[in-house]
């Protein structure tokens, strides 16, 4: 220190010495050290002062050279710099750990003092005054973070609690680690219950159909494994009774650092939105199911619009009709069961329908069934419907016949032909009220009114064992028998009159009529196909008109058309005189031109009525002193008087025959009843 050659104060190598740093005083120009402390002779030479002073300050910093003239440059032209680009030697990594400092004591030439700190000395320094810090004031720091947190959980407790979705955690190892007010109400569980537990285990271990529901499908699991958002729409919750609880819920992951460490689920019950799904889709179905038995009916009906030789109303005025619609009306308003007997053709369901049509299930339809046409093997498609895939063929759900006729009536027709091993299928239905269609196992109820039809003698095929009994006794609750029409001769011109004037069946122009004779040979006739022959024949008749005459064709020729009267045995047949004969011919004609209003020829004439020509009339009058001209005034011409012929007669009237019966038992029937009934209501 004695070669220093200015003034450094007082003691001013104590005070050079007792810098903590290491100090050099270096002279620039002449690139020497002047002086140096202990702890730069430490840093630069190992603890040798003498090997620091007096050598070059730049053999000192090997290959740093231009770093140091720049270094140097700015401490002389500034007055003072630091840098951090130099170091005692090399540092291996290319980082500074030092940081050199520069102060000019004299002029611009003057020698400077270079300080040079550790920089790793001076971070530990940092950090212990960092930690006295803490040291110092750390409970007011802790109590300030404690309270910052603590109101951070405060308002995330109050979000939580004031959710109305539940919401809970669970940590990688899938434990359960908090849950909401919400959820608690919703599963039923406390939170102390299943904080600590395995979420999946507790609440997520079936599937809704009662299978195990294995963890590693858990979407919820799957958060804080894959690190994705999972998101289920539909699925089961298990509660604290064992109950379901149907959410749709989302897990999301949680990170820390990048890592994740768990997952928060977030779910809402969506039980009352599924009950009102299903709700819907039963509503749906029903509607469907309905479209589609209401499509059936509509074709059924249809079909059975288009259906020829069915008429609506049931015809006749004989004891044995007025006997069947008596019956009808006492078993129509009520739900029993009705077996309707008879030949083939006499109209059995004409008395279905009537008995349907007068009963409060009338809204309703009347299906028929054809018993007879049903194959064995489809006995129970037919009846009871079929689901798809049922069967080889089954390419849809088929409506049964019973499901079709459900509230309404099913006409059992032929029920003598169902198969003997598919009539107690046919019982169980009647007596439970329920079926099954094929390849389903739901049961259905079924509300249908069983009318019953037969031409078979269902009493002897109980005897012989080809009908069950226990079935007839079901069926045959209320019988009604159908008289064929050789037992009802009376009614066989209403049916023939009302087969005439239906719409549709004369053929374009003069509507044909029935003349005295046809009538006589129809009633003549035994009728063995009853009102179905009957109409065929009629139909017959009406499509090989011509002239507006009919040309009745009856089976086996004129001979078997004819009839003989009969009379009682023993007695001859009474003798008709030529006063009668012309009596009965007047008054033939003086009904004629009474009921045609004084009219001779032209539809509806008299001519027509009698079925012979105008002229031929017009002389059968001039013979009978008959002027037609006085019958188209209103009141009637005065009949011959008092004589024994016209005493004899015998004028009966219906709704619909006009009939006089002449002395010797002979009598003519009105034919034309349509133009008959308004000049017999004026006659009246």
């Amino acid at each position: 220190m004695a070669q220093l050659s200015f003034d450094l104060g007082r003691n001013p190598v104590a005070a050079f010495e007792a810098l903590a740093e290491a100090a050099l005083v270096v002279d620039p120009f002449a690139d020497r050290v002047l002086a140096a402390n202990d702890a730069a002779r430490r840093l630069l030479a190992g603890g040798e002062g003498a090997d620091v002073v007096g050598r070059s300050f730049a053999e000192l910093h090997p290959g740093q050279r231009p770093a140091l003239v720049v270094f140097t440059d700015a401490v002389l032209t500034l007055g003072r710099h630091w840098t951090r680009s130099l170091s005692p030697a090399p540092f291996e990594g290319g980082a500074a750990r030092y940081e050199y400092s520069g102060v000019r004591l004299e002029g611009p030439r003057g020698p400077i003092v270079v300080t040079i700190a550790d920089l790793d000395e001076r971070r530990r320094r940092d950090a212990d005054a960092e930690a006295e810090l803490y040291m110092r004031d750390g409970i007011a720091e802790w109590r300030k973070v404690e309270r910052f947190f603590q109101e951070v959980e405060r308002e995330n407790q109050l979000i939580l609690k004031a959710a109305g979705e539940g919401v809970y955690g669970v940590n990688a190892e899938g434990t359960t680690t908090f849950l909401n007010p919400a959820a608690e109400r919703m599963l039923g569980w406390n939170a102390e219950e299943l904080v600590g537990k395995n979420m999946h285990a507790t609440v997520h271990h079936h599937h809704p159909d009662g299978s195990h529901y294995h963890n590693h499908d858990c979407p919820i699991y799957g958060a804080f494994r894959d690190g994705a958002v999972h998101t289920v729409t539909d699925e089961v919750f298990w509660k604290k009774d064992g109950s379901p609880l149907w959410v749709e819920y989302t897990s999301t992951p949680i990170k820390d650092r990048g890592v994740v460490v768990g997952a928060v689920v977030v779910f809402r019950d969506i039980g009352q939105r599924r009950e009102a799904d299903e709700k819907l889709k039963a509503a749906l179905a029903e509607v469907d199911a309905l479209r589609e038995k209401l499509e059936l009916e509509n074709a059924y009906l249809q079909e059975e619009i288009r259906l020829e030789g069915r008429h609506r109303g049931i015809v006749g005025a004989s004891a044995a009709i007025q006997t069947t619609l008596r019956q009808v009306e006492l078993v129509a308003p009520t739900d029993a069961s009705v077996l309707v007997t008879g030949e083939s053709g006499t109209g059995k369901e004409l008395i279905a329908r009537a008995i349907h049509e007068a009963s409060e299930r009338r809204e309703r339809p009347m299906i028929r069934v054809n018993c007879a046409a049903i194959p064995r093997e489809l006995f129970e498609s037919e009846f009871f419907g079929h689901a798809r895939g049922a069967f080889t063929g089954a390419l849809r759900d088929r409506v049964g016949r019973f499901e079709l006729a459900d509230g309404g009536t099913l006409f059992l027709d032929e029920v003598g032909e169902i198969p003997l091993e598919q009539q107690g299928k046919l019982l169980r239905v009647l007596q439970e009220g329920q079926i099954e269609r094929v390849g389903e196992e739901k049961t259905r109820r079924v509300d249908v009114r069983v009318i019953a039809a037969t031409n078979r003698d269902l009493e002897a095929e109980v005897k012989r064992g080809a009908f069950r009994r226990d079935l007839f006794f079901r069926l045959n609750v209320f019988p009604i028998h159908a008289a064929p029409l050789r037992e009802r001769p009376e009614d066989i011109p209403l049916l023939a009159l009302h087969m005439l004037g239906r719409p549709g069946r004369a053929p374009a122009g003069r509507a044909p009529s029935l003349t005295e004779r046809d009538v006589r040979r129809l009633v003549a006739y035994d009728w063995p196909g009853n009102v179905r022959e009957l109409e065929n024949v009629i139909e017959r008749a009406l499509i090989t008109a011509r002239d507006g005459r009919l040309a009745i064709d009856l089976p086996g020729g004129e001979a078997a058309a004819v009839r003989a009267e009969p009379r009682p045995a023993g007695k001859a047949p009474a003798i008709v005189s030529e006063d009668d004969r012309r009596a009965r011919d007047r008054a033939a004609l003086v009904f004629a031109l009474e009921a045609a209003g004084g009219r001779v020829s032209g539809s509806g004439g008299a001519a027509e009525l009698l079925g012979v020509r105008p002229t031929t009339l017009a002389s059968r009058l001039k013979a009978a002193g008959l002027d037609a001209r006085s019958f188209r005034r209103g009141p009637r011409p005065s009949r011959p008087a008092h004589s024994t012929a016209t005493q004899s007669f015998r004028m009966r009237r219906s709704s619909s025959v006009i009939s006089v019966t002449l002395p010797g038992g002979m009598e003519w029937v009105s034919t034309a009843v349509t133009r008959i009934a308004p000049a017999w209501a004026r006659m009246s």
